[in-house]
């Protein structure tokens, strides 16, 4: 367990607000202070310096924190692997990015739930890079990712391959086309997901292989929510490169088109992605179930 004091030292120090921090830890603004106050005293330097209303932290204070989130982070480990040694029900945190986690995982899971009664999952569904940050952070136990991350600091194993597609309105006029051109799609109504999103990634990193410029990519919207995208693109108000998971039914009910891009094709990889502490028994048996179901 982390000591109360380097959780308050913590709390100030991401807020950079002494009120603000007391008031997520349920604490005076004196009783903040007089934390912070005992661990300068304690390591007998400034951790915190004030320009005005303004608190940043010193250089000791920098070193302190990246100690103290480092210990958070073991403290939560540890607290959650003695807590499902002893439970009956073991609980474990799986994040997913969208496309998965919208269109790939709900079904697996309800599978895995029906076979697996005392096991829960709790799915947290976000962008690439905020589920890398969550595993790194140890807020997750085992990552569903399509888009790219550094594969240095991981273990993965590949899921499935997913194909990256124009996907226009049955109304659009590239829906009568065989195909069109690269450079037509880049000057319309292109929609895309947020910037760090892995579709987004994928897509600009072979922009850029293609020798793109992407300062020079007019995006007509960026939108954070696929199906907001698909609304759109159904309702003719724009295109977008999309998975193809993503728009299996409106494919079916005719709504949306799959037009190929001349010369272009995108595939990336769906990746499991986890660390070498993590609840290895759990994290095999499900990359394992979830390859009898993809």
């Amino acid at each position: 367990m982390i000591d109360t004091r380097l959780i308050t030292f913590l709390t100030v120090a991401k807020t950079k607000n002494y009120t603000k921090a007391g008031q997520i830890l349920n604490l005076t603004q004196p009783a903040v202070s007089q934390q912070i106050k005992f661990l300068e005293e304690y390591y007998n330097v400034k951790l915190i310096k004030k320009r005005g209303k303004q608190i940043d932290l010193t250089q000791e204070g920098e070193i302190l924190f990246k100690y103290a989130k480092e210990l958070e982070i073991l403290s939560r480990n540890l607290e959650s692997k003695l807590k499902n040694k002893s439970s009956i029900v073991k609980k474990y945190n799986i994040g997913a990015t969208m496309t998965i986690g919208e269109y790939v995982l709900p079904y697996i899971l309800g599978e895995y739930r029906n076979i697996y009664k005392n096991i829960d999952i709790i799915l947290n569904v976000n962008n690439t890079k905020i589920i890398i940050e969550k595993l790194l952070n140890r807020e997750i136990d085992l990552a569903l990712i399509e888009g790219c991350f550094d594969k240095s600091k991981f273990n993965y194993k590949k899921m499935k391959d997913d194909e990256l597609v124009l996907a226009v309105s049955n109304k659009h006029y590239f829906s009568k086309k065989k195909e069109v051109e690269l450079d037509e799609v880049l000057s319309g109504n292109l929609i895309l997901r947020e910037k760090g999103s892995g579709t987004r990634e994928i897509f600009e990193n072979k922009l850029v292989e293609l020798g793109y410029n992407l300062e020079k990519i007019n995006v007509y919207m960026e939108i954070g929510s696929i199906n907001a995208i698909k609304s759109l693109v159904e309702s003719n108000l724009g295109y977008t490169v999309i998975s193809k998971e993503a728009i299996k039914r409106e494919v079916n009910l005719g709504v949306i088109n799959i037009v190929p891009i001349k010369d272009v094709k995108i595939i990336r990889e769906f990746n499991f992605v986890y660390l070498n502490d993590g609840f290895m028994d759990f994290i095999d048996d499900f990359i394992n179930f979830c390859y009898t179901r993809t």
